[in-house]
């Protein structure tokens, strides 16, 4: 009998013989006055074994046979689930094989079973904690991973991910590079699905900051210099703040963390080999099940996002956009190409003037000017001229400009023969 047992059975006994009240020993033992009233009728017939466990010495009512034991170990001994750990194994067996057990169990067969090595957590560096944004939409974290999501069986390594700052809410997309027209795609979709936000957070990679130019006296430095990335979120109507450390941004880089675990072992067990198919796993089954987990609902916070009004053309936005310089001609310069502006939008003072060129991303060329777009042809390929074959310059001839001419043909006289000139 321990301890509390022993002082549970003096106060019953205390209460028995009238010393205290029943309230009060109920008080004292931490239970109901009615619960004590039943264990001082239990008292007449079991005496001091009243305070110990009926299953004392007994195996649990709700212990689980051996045989479903068995058989989640098995499972987890096949090589598909050589690195899951208790607490997303536990939800995979239940989801996929019907066996409903707790992390905590199944982490307990599996140190037995020696599938799991328990660690001692260490104390580390912590960044400055900052508030959670109080609206959905106000604040959307955006960042790539780059990992091998596919794990050797198919060309998968880049995920865009976006993640709201209030709610945890996420969406992203597997892309073939990290690059500007790819993130660019991204970006062109979420405000499809939720509007637009207001602001973007993300690190200060070359797609979103411009590297600082140093000023010198000599030289003039344009102040206001962005990507095309910064543009489009501009004109978008989008602020950008940068990140100076991944800690700043720590949601989603730890939300990252969370999905190379998880989702990678939703995909090897979903069997995907195609950038296709990693799109469309997330899209209807990652994505839901992280939102419905893991974030809070949307519904219980104010929506700061913003619709898209009829002046705001993603597909003109969203691209390549470049400044060019009209010639005389009508026709502008573009990526080594020479375009034609079409004779009957040309109109007088367009030489010299500038006008946008988009090159939007499905790799159609379009060309802005004064608000209107115009109709613009390829030029045929100029044919340059040779360069000048480099000639030795002609000697001057000093004998002409008026002067004698008597030496003209001299070489060209009959001379007499040797033997009469030595004979003379």
């Amino acid at each position: 009998m321990s301890q509390a047992e022993r002082d549970k059975l003096e106060w019953l006994k205390r209460a028995k013989d009238g010393v205290i009240s029943q309230r009060e020993a109920a008080e004292k033992i931490g239970v109901s006055d009615r619960w004590v009233r039943k264990l001082l009728r239990r008292m007449k017939r079991q005496g001091d074994a009243v305070v110990v466990h009926g299953l004392r010495g007994r195996t649990s009512n709700r212990r689980i046979d051996t045989k479903i034991q068995g058989r989640a170990i098995e499972v987890l001994k096949q090589p598909e689930w050589h690195d899951f750990g208790p607490t997303f194994a536990s939800e995979q067996l239940a989801q996929r094989h019907g066996i409903g057990v707790s992390d905590e169990t199944l982490r307990r067969w599996m140190i037995e079973a020696g599938l799991w090595k328990p660690g001692s957590r260490k104390v580390q560096d912590i960044h400055c904690w900052r508030p959670r944004r109080s609206a959905f939409g106000e604040l959307v974290q955006w960042d790539t991973s780059e990992h091998d999501w596919l794990e050797g069986r198919g060309p998968v390594r880049y995920l865009v991910r976006l993640i709201d700052d209030a709610t945890s809410w996420s969406w992203g997309r597997f892309v073939e590079r990290d690059a500007t027209p790819q993130n660019m795609a991204v970006l062109w979709e979420y405000p499809e699905k939720n509007d637009r936000m207001v602001d973007v957070y993300t690190d200060r990679d070359s797609m979103f900051a411009v590297a600082p130019v140093r000023e010198s006296a000599d030289r003039h430095v344009e102040k206001d210099r962005l990507t095309q990335i910064g543009r489009g979120l501009r004109e978008l109507g989008i602020g950008w703040i940068a990140a100076y450390s991944p800690q700043a941004k720590g949601r989603i880089e730890r939300s990252f963390l969370t999905a190379q675990d998880r989702l990678v072992k939703q995909l090897r067990l979903a069997r995907i080999t195609t950038l296709e198919g990693a799109n469309a796993f997330p899209e209807n089954e990652y994505w839901p099940e992280w939102n419905a987990r893991f974030a809070r609902p949307v519904a219980d916070f104010l929506n700061h996002h913003r619709p898209l009004n009829e002046h705001l053309d993603l597909a003109a936005i969203l691209c390549h956009v470049e400044q060019r310089v009209i010639g005389n001609d009508y026709t502008f310069s573009f990526a080594g190409c020479r375009y034609q502006i079409a004779r009957g939008q040309a109109q007088a003072g367009m030489g010299h003037q500038r006008l946008r060129v988009e090159l939007r991303l499905d790799g159609e060329l379009k060309a802005r000017y004064q608000g209107r777009y115009l109709h613009i042809t390829l030029c045929g390929e100029r044919i340059e001229a040779p360069p000048p074959i480099a000639r030795k310059p002609a000697r001057k001839d000093h004998n002409t400009g008026g002067r004698s001419h008597w030496m003209d043909g001299f070489f060209n006289r009959p001379s007499p023969p040797l033997w009469k000139i030595i004979g003379d």
